[in-house]
């Protein structure tokens, strides 16, 4: 594991604590209400100040990050296993599969991805669920392209030709002698995406497309401090913060994996 891939896990690891674990440390709530304190900055009781309604700007804010987080792992999750999957039938299958099923990337990938969510996104129900779902259908199908390019050139290797010639069915072989193959692209591009998904979904929510209250995420918490930057920078500079480490994090580790498993780009590194 070379130093890139250390840090990024590292400074991954400790958000995803801050996260789950530092609300326990705080005597507030994320919905919880103090009257005495409204926009007050950051004191002994109140760790990251308080909103204009009085609510604690650190509990809301690390109740943003773990719905930020987890809305990243499953788009990532979603959409990787989603291209996997498109890609390897496409590539392994070939004929009017391989047709069909590019040429519904090809019309994917034309669509913009961004309005399209941020017009179904209020509309549909399932609330942040289907949100995960919105993101998750708009961003495997570069990937998908790729896996596909990859399995046509795996799929003449002489051991796939030798499963097929044994009458093994073609899901055992893309599970056995085709996906191990992708690992390390696959690993890479889920790990990348959940960035790419905490950004998108941060975007959405402070546009008011995303995340809805009373629910919160990072970007509702930057939304709200709206017009408040300059007098009032608690209000979002610590979720804007945590934003800008969790990116930082997550593009590390990718980084770090691409170079530990990819051999065409890997590097000596201490």
């Amino acid at each position: 594991m070379n130093r890139r891939t250390r840090a990024g896990l590292a400074l991954l690891a400790a958000l995803f604590l801050l996260a789950f674990a530092g609300p326990l440390l705080s005597p507030w709530g994320w919905d919880d209400t103090d009257f005495a304190a409204f926009r007050a900055p950051p004191s002994a009781e109140h760790w990251f100040g308080t909103t204009q309604s009085g609510h604690d700007v650190f509990a809301l804010t690390l109740r943003g990050m773990r719905r930020s987080l987890l809305i990243g792992l499953l788009v990532a999750v979603l959409s990787t296993g989603l291209a996997a999957l498109v890609g390897t039938v496409a590539g392994f299958c070939g004929g009017w599969p391989d047709r069909a099923l590019t040429f519904g990337v090809d019309l994917l990938l034309v669509l913009p991805s961004f309005l399209v969510v941020a017009v179904l996104s209020p509309v549909l129900p399932g609330g942040w669920p289907m949100l995960v779902l919105l993101l998750a259908g708009f961003m495997w199908m570069v990937t998908a392209r790729m896996v596909r390019a990859m399995t046509i050139s795996l799929k003449e290797r002489e051991y796939v030709l030798a499963a097929r010639f044994l009458g093994v069915s073609a899901p055992r072989v893309i599970a056995r002698h085709i996906l191990p193959h992708l690992a390390s692209l696959l690993a890479v591009d889920a790990a990348l995406n959940v960035s790419v998904a905490i950004l998108a979904e941060s975007g959405l929510s402070y546009f008011g497309f995303g995340v809805r209250p009373p629910d919160t995420s990072l970007g509702t918490v930057v939304a709200d401090a709206r017009g408040s930057t300059t007098a009032y920078p608690w209000l979002f500079g610590f979720a804007a913060g945590l934003l800008v480490l969790i990116v930082l994090a997550v593009n590390l580790l990718g980084d770090g994996l691409r170079d530990a498993l990819d051999p065409a780009t890997r590097r000596t590194m201490p």
